[in-house]
């Protein structure tokens, strides 16, 4: 197989879902492809959760950045999957959480992030028990789709990663209660919309 055709994707079994080619290997599958379940069970502690540790920015200073420009500040603080794609952010903050919405899928968290000489950053942590998009495992910036099979196999990483967001941070969290209690936090949030930020958590500390 030449270069090119290396590079280029083939149609797999399923309409409408590609799958890479590489190393003049039939499919990603047959090149040692990851499974998306062993792969986060295997990164999860040992490299997703100490890159957003070791990598978040504070909060406050990248929403000040994506007021300004959001271009520049998602080349500074960003990452994301594709040239299309929106950026995805690693930060961390501290606050006081003002509502946990029970009644929404998603468990919306509340929480105000204190601002020098300003009003509080509000931005919303979710609790579950649904969790859903891409926002860690494009964060991050190690993760890539031709590690994987197929887009479906893609797709699943961010779900596997959010399962266990769902178990390894949000369950161990005590959520009656907690709020006006402060909140330290860390973990990820794609830029979605404009002033938006709807952060999927690594690490929530209530006290």
């Amino acid at each position: 197989m030449t270069t090119l055709a290396a590079l280029a994707v083939g149609c797999s079994r399923v309409p409408g879902v590609y799958v890479y080619e590489k190393d003049g290997q039939g499919s990603a599958a047959q090149g040692g492809a990851a499974d998306p379940q062993s792969y986060v069970a295997e990164n999860w502690v040992a490299k997703i959760v100490p890159t957003v540790h070791d990598q978040a920015t504070d909060v406050v200073t990248v929403a000040a950045a994506i007021d300004e420009d959001p271009d520049a500040a998602g080349e500074k603080y960003g990452h994301r999957a594709g040239t299309t794609s929106p950026y995805a952010y690693m930060v961390k903050g501290s606050g006081t959480i003002t509502e946990i919405d029970t009644s929404v899928p998603t468990g919306p968290m509340t929480v105000e992030v204190p601002r020098p000489g300003g009003e509080p950053l509000k931005l919303t942590i979710a609790t579950g028990p649904v969790i859903a998009g891409t926002a860690l495992r494009d964060a991050v910036g190690f993760i890539a789709f031709g590690d994987f099979t197929n887009q479906i196999d893609y797709a699943e990483v961010a779900n596997q990663i959010n399962n266990q967001v769902k178990t390894d941070v949000i369950a161990k969290v005590d959520l009656d209660g907690a709020e006006g209690k402060k909140v330290d936090f860390y973990g990820a949030f794609s830029a979605l919309a404009p002033g938006t930020i709807f952060l999927v958590p690594t690490e929530l500390a209530v006290s």
